[in-house]
């Protein structure tokens, strides 16, 4: 199977794929932590599904160098062309990767229609040249950010080769443009960020809606799927769990943030008040759990008042 000529800074953090039993799919899993110069910015997930015409990838990771390696990852398991890439969200830990699709593939990109807000907004282009400070020569001046062929709103259903594929709008949550893809024929279910396990979840944005990402997890435990394929932390057969961790930690969050606001609390008293020990020693507790009860805080401020 052809892979063209690396042209990104060697990668030598574990890209290695996994399969999923029996259903056609494959997945990376990123390291835990913030993306720095140690972990070469692999922090998140991305995974990809053969239909016998084509192949189906789920986020695309957070390097050009990264994204390249998903192709060489998806080149050892199948020759058939790549024809979409799904982005799960427009975080700049998922997006990267996309310039490595673009220049080196003839996928179509398929997003939510909420991410046009982040690509014309000043931040995107502020996010970029943070990460080109801090994962320099991964992120570099020759980075670009990747414009979707193609956006939906709600729904988006498609069918490809033997597998039927569906995507959900189901943000705003961790983000405005959160996408689930569920596989029909076999219910893997790509989750994205809307699903963390294993590790803390991230909510630091100014427009994570923490109400709307529990009932979005009720409605992931609804589907059952078969297999679960989060957007940071490994992937599962047990989805109730993994998504049970992510609604807990959320709704703990919202029910301690909650009370502080009623009560008129500052935040640094709300916080020194929280009981967060069964946290403690989970992964990114000391990178995000502050900071997420931060935002829970302003958010439920913002709606008393």
């Amino acid at each position: 199977m052809t892979v063209p000529e690396n042209p990104y800074p060697q990668v030598t953090v574990d890209t290695s794929a996994r399969a999923v039993a029996a259903a056609d799919a494959w997945y990376m899993v990123g390291l835990s932590g913030i993306p720095s110069a140690d972990n070469q910015g692999h922090t998140s997930n991305a995974g990809f599904v053969t239909t016998g015409d084509g192949v189906v990838v789920y986020d695309a990771l957070g390097t050009p160098a990264l994204g390249f390696e998903l192709i060489r990852r998806i080149r050892e398991v199948t020759d058939e062309p790549i024809r979409y890439v799904i982005a799960g969200h427009y975080h700049a830990d998922h997006i990267y990767g996309l310039q490595a699709f673009a220049d080196h593939t003839d996928a179509r990109v398929i997003a939510q229609s909420r991410a046009q807000a982040y690509l014309d907004s000043d931040a995107a282009h502020v996010r970029l040249a943070q990460r080109r400070d801090v994962l320099f020569p991964w992120i570099d001046e020759s980075t670009r950010i990747i414009h979707p062929d193609e956006f939906f709103d709600d729904e988006y259903r498609f069918e490809l080769g033997d597998k039927t594929f569906r995507l959900l709008h189901a943000g705003p949550a961790h983000a405005p443009d959160d996408v689930l893809m569920v596989v029909e024929e076999t219910r893997v279910l790509f989750a994205g960020d809307i699903v963390f396990d294993g590790r803390l979840p991230f909510l630091g944005d100014d427009d994570v809606n923490t109400a709307n990402w529990v009932d979005r997890l009720g409605q992931v435990q609804d589907m059952n799927p078969s297999f679960l394929i989060p957007g940071h932390g490994d992937a599962t057969s047990e989805a109730v769990r993994a998504v049970s961790f992510t609604r807990d930690y959320l709704e703990d969050l919202r029910e301690h943030m909650g009370r502080a606001a009623q009560d008129f609390m500052s935040f640094e008293e709300a916080y020194e008040g929280g009981d967060w020990s069964k946290y403690e020693n989970v992964p990114a507790f000391e990178e995000t759990h502050r900071r997420n009860a931060n935002a829970v805080f302003l958010e439920m401020e913002a709606a008393l008042f």
